[in-house]
């Protein structure tokens, strides 16, 4: 079984893979080391390890560099967090993910927020649609495209009911159909909801653990195929620094 079909059987519903999001090829080779299954990376800890902001601050070639570096640095798939694609244009998106395929990646994380938009919305779903089947057709049938649903981000937390549910899976379908592997609903940690999300996606689902959210046992319950960490790790990692620092200094 080669890379990209053993990252895909790792997404089970109840059994969820664990990705703890890496920034850099060092942090990849640590997590590979604690026994990750798969490697991930999280756009906003490789811009801040950058010295860039989020939301595509960080220059595309540094983007697909350190996408490289990362892949040649575990024997493990290797699943890169590309934002909105640097691109609204379909065509330009997909060309732009061709390249991070070139990487040696097995998948990424494509999400349907705006960049930039302020106050933060998504894309019509059409639109996200659109540019997801044109990644598709660039990149081939077993690269694993994970759809992000940024609704719940971008929605005040008492917004985040049965109805937003319903639009969320409206957005997934559209999805599926434009040829999704899986779906992401970062923000999403009502259980009872989460349980309803999941019932009703027809694609494997990526949750994301945050400091105070639900257990692992209580996602994996909830029908999840797929944990991950997102920038938390990393700022884990930052605090311990800073801390480390100011001890030193003071002494």
């Amino acid at each position: 079984m080669g890379k990209f079909e053993s990252f895909a059987a790792l997404h089970v519903p109840g059994d969820p893979v664990v990705l703890f999001n890496v920034w850099d090829a060092g942090s990849a080779k640590v997590a590979e080391t604690a026994g990750a299954r798969a490697i991930a990376t999280g756009s906003a800890s490789v811009a801040t390890a950058h010295g860039y902001d989020d939301a595509e601050a960080l220059p595309i070639e540094l983007a697909l560099a350190n996408a490289e570096r990362v892949v040649r640095a575990v024997s493990l798939p290797v699943s890169i967090d590309f934002e909105g694609g640097y691109s609204t244009d379909p065509d330009t998106a997909a060309a732009n993910l061709a390249k991070l395929a070139a990487t040696g990646a097995i998948g990424c994380n494509f999400e349907d927020q705006v960049i930039g938009a302020d106050p933060r919305t998504v894309h019509p779903t059409a639109d996200q649609a659109k540019r997801i089947a044109a990644m598709r057709a660039a990149v081939g049938p077993a690269f694993f495209i994970n759809a992000r649903i940024d609704l719940f981000i971008t929605a005040k937390p008492e917004a985040r009911d049965d109805a937003m549910v319903d639009a969320a899976l409206v957005r997934a379908h559209a999805y599926a159909d434009a040829g999704a592997s899986g779906i992401f609903v970062p923000l999403l940690a009502d259980l009872r909801l989460l349980a309803r999300f999941c019932e009703g996606c027809p694609l494997p689902v990526n949750y994301m653990a945050f400091p105070g959210g639900p257990s692992a046992k209580q996602v994996a319950e909830a029908g999840v195929a797929r944990i991950s960490h997102g920038p938390f790790p990393h700022m884990a990692a930052l605090k311990h620094f800073e801390d480390a620092a100011r001890a030193a200094f003071a002494e």
